[in-house]
């Protein structure tokens, strides 16, 4: 297992605190969290979508949160009450709470959520700021005056 010590970065560098953060965060297992299973998908050139396989939750007991650039998908299963007559000889189906947490990078924005056929589709999108954007500088010729002051010093000399 690797650590690395940022603590000198930290002397020296201002407003990026988030980042020692989070690499700090890259080497640490989160506890070998695997459910509930999902994809992270590029759907276009600054779209993305999270899927997350949540079946048997409704999406009512599904709730998404969107604040400082993390996205928190929680997910918590009402109690069913077993009906009268009736006896669980196995559950093999999750039926336990869960919390996955998302880090995005800055200019991403929720788009929406979907649930269909037990996976969740969460979509994302960059908007880059257009003072963010390159920009193209175009290239201007030098005035024909620069030429003729040079021809004139020229002749004078």
């Amino acid at each position: 297992m690797r650590h690395v010590d940022f603590s000198p970065l930290y002397r020296s560098t201002v407003g990026f605190d988030r980042l020692f953060t989070m690499l700090d965060t890259l080497g640490q297992p989160d506890g070998a969290q695997t459910y509930p299973p999902y994809n992270i998908e590029k759907t276009g050139e600054n779209a993305y979508r999270i899927s997350v396989a949540v079946a048997g939750f409704s999406d009512d007991e599904i709730s998404i949160e969107a604040h400082r650039n993390v996205l928190t998908i929680k997910g918590e299963r009402k109690e069913e009450s077993e009906e009268e007559g009736k006896e669980l000889l196995y559950r093999g189906i999750a039926a336990r709470a869960f919390e996955r947490r998302f880090q995005l990078a800055d200019h991403v924005d929720v788009v929406g959520a979907t649930l269909k056929n037990g996976l969740l589709f969460v979509d994302l999108k960059r908007n880059i700021p257009e003072e963010l954007k390159p920009r193209k500088i175009a290239i201007s010729a030098a005035p024909a005056k620069a030429k003729q002051i040079e021809a004139t010093a020229k002749n004078a000399a």
